[in-house]
This record gives C-alpha cells, sequence and structure tokens, in this order.
C-alpha cells in the first residue's frame, strides 16, 4: 500500500474463519465431528472436484490423494495449498474433501470460546488480519454459539467493540469514502 502511496489503513484484511465453538474444547470437537461425517462422498468429491480443478469422482476414497503431474494441479493457489497438505499429511481422498468442505480452505478453529479469541487476537497483533468473516459450520446454532460465547470474550479482551460509531460498514471500519463515490454509475 505504501509503495503505492496509499496509507495501508485505506485496507482491511478479513480472511474467513471457520468457528466451531462450544464450552469445552471436546464438545467443539465432538460437534465438529458429527458434522463432518455427515458429508456424502458424491458432496465432498464434488466440492474436491470443483476446488482442484480436477474430476476426482474415479479416485478410491480411502486411499492417499493421487500424485498428479504439478502442470495439472497448479490452477490456483488454493490447490497447490490442498495438494500440499494431503502430500504432507498422508491424506486419503476422502479426509482431503472432508478437510475442506466445511471451511472451504479456510482456517478453522474448533475449540472453546478462549481458544477462538485466541486465534483472532493473534492473527490480530501480528498483523494478519484486521477482522474476519466467521464461517459457522451450521446456521442458526453456530451463528448463536460464536454471538453467546466468542463475543463476549473479544469484548471482554478489548478486541470487540461494544457499540457502532457509524451508521456503515465502511464508517466502523474505519475506511474513508472514495472520492465521486457519490456521482451516479450511469449518468442519464
Amino acid at each position: 500500500m505504501q509503495k503505492g502511496g496509499r496509507d495501508p489503513n485505506d485496507v482491511k484484511i478479513m480472511p474467513g474463519m471457520l468457528v466451531s465453538v462450544a464450552p469445552t474444547r471436546q464438545e467443539a470437537q465432538d460437534q465438529f465431528s458429527q458434522l463432518q461425517e455427515l458429508i456424502h462422498p458424491e458432496i465432498g468429491l464434488g466440492l474436491l472436484s470443483e476446488r482442484l480443478g480436477i474430476d476426482m469422482s474415479g479416485y478410491p476414497l480411502d486411499e492417499p490423494v493421487p500424485d498428479i503431474a504439478d502442470d495439472e494441479w497448479m490452477r490456483s493457489s488454493r490447490s497447490s495449498m490442498m495438494f500440499a497438505i494431503a502430500r504432507r499429511y498422508k491424506l486419503t481422498v476422502r479426509q482431503l474433501y472432508t478437510r475442506f468442505a466445511a471451511s472451504r480452505g479456510h482456517v478453522s478453529v474448533i475449540g472453546t470460546p478462549a481458544d477462538v479469541a485466541d486465534k483472532m487476537e493473534e492473527w490480530m497483533t501480528e498483523g494478519a488480519a484486521d477482522g474476519f468473516n466467521v464461517m459457522p459450520p451450521i446456521m442458526p446454532k453456530g451463528l448463536e454459539a460464536i454471538v453467546d460465547l466468542v463475543i463476549p470474550e473479544l469484548q471482554r479482551r478489548g478486541l470487540f467493540r461494544i457499540a457502532y460509531e457509524g451508521k456503515t460498514l465502511r464508517a466502523n471500519l474505519g475506511l474513508m469514502k472514495p472520492e465521486g463515490a457519490d456521482k451516479p454509475l450511469v449518468s442519464g
């Protein structure tokens, strides 16, 4: 941003974060595992094929992810990351689609309110994020758990506001209104 002559605060980084939260780590993990078991293989393979850009339907589910030539899977950074993880952890096709089906490749945090707040605080204090697009694994229960469990923990730490100062998302993120934003997109 600075090299381009702009203030670094003019851009906000808000990555996706799958959050599965419960009062105890075991409860959070159990809830998440139960949901993962519900992923039908056709759906999992479809998601995997779409993300990788390769038809994965012909590969055995419970065997390691096949070694596919680099030029075939270097279609996106996300697909290359997924193959790297599969190779590093020796994942089966089923394990790979299970790992990415809920989070779509975003970071997953499964645990207590303090666990989730710790990860969010770490990313924010290290400059990796200015906020998050939270992705509950199930609606509305998962979102309610985030609101009831995580938000109070973040507020206690001074990391989440108690009231909104502005009337727009832009104002609440502290972003300036771009020049010409009031002009109509189409002249008439």
